[in-house]
């Protein structure tokens, strides 16, 4: 599309109130969006902020569709430093939305760009239960999508203690032979980021108080239930899942 047929599009988002007609632009601005020149013109056009706008509407098909044009829009660094600001709305939308449903996909798939690089996990560290939570009720699907969140923010340090201190009950259930291996194998990265941060902290994180359902006990003390799933594991058919075992083991 041409600079002006999207600042057309861009106009029209602006001055309807029709739902069927924001969703139709917004699918329309989304695929446009596909094409890396096209990212640079929506942002300069400001489009950017009247999608954002639309995030805290009430029509949940009309935010699920400015949520996926974000998506496709984030995978530009400059447009990050822009949709960043929005950050705590969509996690808003993720923690509001029906388990499971399009909605709250979509709110996961734009942290899960835009948690790519540590330059924005701050405005996501207070929804690490959150998110945990939805790990934990959701559909596989829907784990798949939030493991990926998960695990980017786990590769941070100075996420680790925001994580240990969360109470997941059901944790283990992810460290089974059974469970789809695509989030067996996410599962076990978060744990081995988590405790290879554990270990390079030199044990000030050891000291904290910790509850009996928290991460750091599940994971990181000397915890009986853990260590048999891991042993099992270790017979994986999955050469992947075996080296995050090995990985998490050895450190």
């Amino acid at each position: 599309m041409d600079a002006d047929a999207l600042q057309k599009l861009i106009h029209l988002l602006q001055a309807t109130d029709d739902p069927l007609i924001q969703e139709q632009a917004l699918i329309t601005v989304s695929n446009s969006a596909a094409f890396s020149v096209n990212q640079d013109m929506i942002r300069n056009l400001d489009g950017l902020s009247v999608i954002g706008g639309m995030l805290s509407g009430c029509v949940p098909k009309v935010t699920e569709k400015a949520l996926n044009a974000l998506n496709n829009l984030s995978m530009n660094i400059k447009n990050q430093e822009e949709i960043q600001v929005y950050i705590e709305q969509v996690c808003k939308n993720v923690e509001s939305a029906p388990l499971n449903s399009d909605l709250q996909l979509a709110g996961l798939r734009l942290l899960t760009n835009m948690s790519v690089t540590s330059d924005y996990h701050h405005k996501m560290i207070n929804k690490i239960p959150c998110l945990l939570r939805v790990l934990s009720e959701g559909s596989e699907r829907t784990q798949i999508q939030v493991l990926k969140v998960l695990v980017n923010l786990s590769a941070n340090p100075a996420m680790t203690r925001h994580f240990l201190t969360a109470q997941v009950p059901s944790l283990l259930l992810l460290f089974d032979n059974r469970i789809n291996r695509d989030i067996l194998l996410r599962a076990l990265v978060l744990a081995a980021n988590l405790k290879k941060n554990v270990n390079n902290e030199g044990g000030s994180m050891i000291q904290d108080q910790y509850s009996e359902d928290s991460v750091f006990s599940i994971l990181c003390r000397d915890s009986t239930p853990f260590a048999q799933k891991l042993a099992s594991l270790l017979h994986h058919p999955d050469p992947e899942v075996k080296e995050q075992v090995v990985r998490i083991l050895t450190q």
